[in-house]
Order: C-alpha cells, then sequence, then structure tokens
C-alpha cells in the first residue's frame, strides 16, 4: 500500500474508531453501572489519537515538511490535539462526562477532513515561499494544540452549564478533588433555615391568638453528588484554560516574530491576527475573573462559553469568510 492510501485508510480509520468512541461514552453516560464503557471509550480515544498521529507521520514523510499546510492537515492536527488533552482531562477527572462531550467534537472535525473535503484539498502540495521557514513547527502547532486546548477546557465549561442546568450555583474552594464545600446558596440557606426555631407571633386583632411563622425551606437545585461533580469540571476546566492560554500566548509571539522575517513587521493587523488577539483577550478575561476576582461557577463558564465559538472563528471563520495573509492552502 503506497502512502496515499495509507493516509485514507488512517483518516477513515480515525472517524471510524472516534464514532464508536462517542456512542461508548454516550452509553457509559447513561449506564454508569457497567464499568467497561469508559474503559473501552478510553481505548478508543487512545486508538484515534495513534490512527492520527500515525497519518501525520505519514504525511511528513509523503510531503516532506511538517503536516500543517493546509486544511486536511490542520484539521487532523486539531484532533489529535484533542484526544490528547483529553486524556489529560479525562485522567484527572476519571469520569465518562469528559468523553461525551470531547469525543462528538473530534469525532465532527474527522468526519470533515476525511468525508466532506474534496480530494484536491486532500493532497499535499509544495509550500508557498513564506511558509518555507522552521517557523512553520513551531508557530503553526503550537497554536493548534492551544486551540485544541481551549476548545477541551471551555467544552468542559459547556458541560459544566448543562449538569447544572443552567442554575446560578455558588462554589467554594478552588482546588481540584478537595471534595469540600460545593454547595449552592440554596442548599446553605436550607441548613441554615433547619436549625431556626419557630416564631411565635400575637395577633391583637384575633384576642391574642399566638400563631407560628415556620421557615419557608427552598430544596436545594442540585444534590450534593451532583455539585460535587459540578464543582470537579468547573475546576478541570479552569486547570485546562490555565494550559492553553500560555500556549496560545507563545504561538502568537512565535507568530509576530515569523511575520517579521517574513513580511518585514510584526504585526500587520490581518484577520486571522486580529482573531488572534481578540482569542487572547476573551481567555486572558477568563482567568483575570478566576484568579483576582475570585470568579468561579456560572459566570467564567458563560465566558469561556463564549471563547469555544471565538477559537472556531479564529481557527475556521476567518478563513472561510475572509482572505489574508493566513489563507494558504485554505478555501480562499
Amino acid at each position: 500500500m503506497d502512502l496515499i492510501g495509507l493516509q485514507h485508510t488512517l483518516d477513515n480509520s480515525a472517524f471510524a474508531v472516534l464514532l464508536v468512541t462517542m456512542l461508548l461514552y454516550w452509553a457509559g453516560a447513561a449506564f454508569p453501572q457497567i464499568p467497561y464503557l469508559k474503559s473501552l471509550g478510553t481505548a478508543g480515544m487512545v486508538s484515534a489519537n495513534l490512527a492520527i498521529a500515525f497519518l501525520l507521520g505519514a504525511r511528513w514523510i509523503e510531503a516532506g515538511y511538517f503536516p500543517l499546510s493546509n486544511l486536511y492537515e490542520s484539521l487532523f492536527f486539531l484532533a489529535w490535539g484533542i484526544t490528547a488533552i483529553h486524556l489529560l482531562a479525562e485522567n484527572m477527572m476519571r469520569s465518562p462526562l469528559v468523553g461525551v462531550f470531547t469525543a462528538p467534537l473530534a469525532m465532527g472535525i474527522t468526519a470533515f477532513a476525511a468525508l466532506t473535503l474534496p480530494p484536491e484539498m486532500q493532497q499535499a502540495e509544495p509550500l508557498v515561499p513564506a511558509l518555507k521557514s522552521n517557523w512553520l513547527m513551531m508557530h503553526v502547532s503550537i497554536m493548534m494544540i492551544s486551540y485544541a486546548t481551549l476548545m477541551v477546557g471551555a467544552l468542559l465549561a459547556i458541560a459544566f452549564l448543562i449538569w447544572t442546568k443552567g442554575e446560578a450555583i455558588t462554589l467554594h474552594g478552588s482546588s481540584y478533588g478537595t471534595g469540600g464545600d460545593r454547595y449552592s446558596n440554596a442548599e446553605e440557606r436550607l441548613r441554615e433555615l433547619s436549625t431556626q426555631s419557630l416564631t411565635l407571633e400575637t395577633n391583637p386583632a384575633s384576642g391574642g391568638t399566638a400563631t407560628a411563622t415556620l421557615p419557608q425551606l427552598t430544596a436545594p437545585p442540585l444534590s450534593p453528588q451532583r455539585l460535587s461533580v459540578a464543582a470537579t469540571l468547573d475546576n478541570l476546566s479552569y486547570r485546562i484554560i490555565g494550559l492553553g492560554f500560555p500556549l496560545l500566548t507563545i504561538g502568537i509571539i512565535a507568530g509576530a516574530v515569523w511575520a517579521n522575517e517574513a513580511w518585514g513587521s510584526y504585526w500587520s493587523w490581518d484577520p486571522k491576527e486580529t482573531w488572534a488577539l481578540i482569542t487572547w483577550l476573551v481567555f486572558a478575561a477568563y482567568l483575570h475573573a478566576r484568579i483576582t476576582k475570585g470568579w468561579q461557577g456560572r459566570k467564567p463558564a458563560l465566558l469561556a462559553a463564549s471563547g469555544f465559538v471565538v477559537v472556531w472563528i479564529c481557527y475556521l471563520g476567518v478563513n472561510l469568510l475572509g482572505k489574508g495573509l493566513h489563507s494558504y492552502g485554505w478555501f480562499f
């Protein structure tokens, strides 16, 4: 089998494995009493990660340069990064909930690359002069890994919002796995009210009859178990985004140095550069709110969820909707 045939086998295999893996994670979340479903899901993610790694390696051998020059290659590199970060996050959380959200994303990306892109866009072609640089490997690979990391972190924030049903709960404590002080305001209020005694009031109009006023008890919106999972999702999202943000920063700096070397200017307000800056500002605001303002729970999760959309605009939307210096080998 030639390298091209091997690539097609590997990309279709990665898609098929991720499709099955997604179903395994969904089944594991629906039937948590079946323990081997999570293990099979993890094995599927490992298999998909290796298949994509071999695909990129074969592409590297065929083309003679690092496989990040067109949309097909970058999509598979992004899917590889998402599966790798998934395995890290799943090891930290030890729950199939991570795969419930990351597996569909990785599967969708591979499906788009392997099944939707026309054959001419899947072929490796000679690099344009500006891309014939060692900066291609450093800048683009770091940017793609940062996108993958930020996407996974943002997905965990979205998972938090879905898991808590949009309730504005308050989480206390920021250490992963501490297991304590993960309660909503409603539950704390319930405890407080349960310790209050009855209040007796005398109503003169009724001849001095004493009436008892009972405090109104409000049931907590989430059980302690669900709150514990919510706190873990919130903190894990924070940690993953905290890993992706410095990678994004390094990638932007490396890109500025490369731009100065290739075009004589560190920054030209190209659409891709502008949206990379917007992405950086969104996640900088998220981390600022978490670190200095002490935000936890719904507010930072909403900010991270908006960051998920911004990352996709920066990575793909700019190239689909506009022209710029970063459009080599893409749709325009």
